[in-house]
């Protein structure tokens, strides 16, 4: 089988935020969606293997990734963890802003997983940004990814939500960036 066709396993995949920017050319990017709010800008992309997404104000700057393990330079890279179980973190922007996330990667009985799995593709037709791969055969259930942003007063909320059928396993992460007062 053809790798460029086939999502990496789970268990290759890892979850990091930078106060920086990443190069879109290091991602197999499929969907982009911008946003443009007269306090912030968001640009969320699904990659092959999850997502990523940059939050800007005129003073910060932060990149999710959930993701390849690629080994990117630590250099203000801020949260860093492997996609197994469940991870929530917590990291102060500076100016009033916090960054708080968590994921869970779960593994469910196939007919469950058909069920998440029809919700996903239910929800994201509505709303959000979705893209659904091509099935490794014509049998198979396509791969999803999805991402959802929700602006809020003072806050951003973004769910994301990733399925890989030849595991039964969902990736779900929310993240919260939050102006305290």
């Amino acid at each position: 089988m053809n790798a460029y066709f086939v999502r990496p396993r789970v268990a290759d995949l890892v979850f990091q935020v930078y106060s920086r920017p990443l190069h879109p050319e290091l991602f197999d990017i499929l969907a982009v969606r911008k946003i443009q709010r007269e306090d912030y800008e968001l640009s969320v992309h699904v990659t092959r293997s999850g997502h990523f997404f940059t939050w800007r104000n005129p003073d910060l700057m932060l990149t999710e990734v959930a993701d390849v393990d690629q080994s990117f330079v630590q250099h203000r890279r801020l949260l860093r963890y492997k996609m197994r179980g469940e991870h929530t973190g917590a990291v102060p922007l500076g100016r009033g802003f916090v960054y708080q996330t968590s994921f869970q990667v779960e593994t469910v009985p196939p007919e469950i997983f058909l069920h998440v799995h029809d919700e996903i593709l239910a929800d994201g037709g509505k709303r959000g940004l979705l893209h659904n791969f091509q099935p490794n055969h014509r049998l198979a259930v396509a791969p999803l990814g999805y991402i959802a942003a929700e602006a809020r007063a003072g806050c951003l909320i973004i769910s994301c939500f990733h399925t890989f059928p030849e595991e039964n396993t969902v990736i779900k992460s929310q993240t919260l960036i939050e102006r305290q007062s």
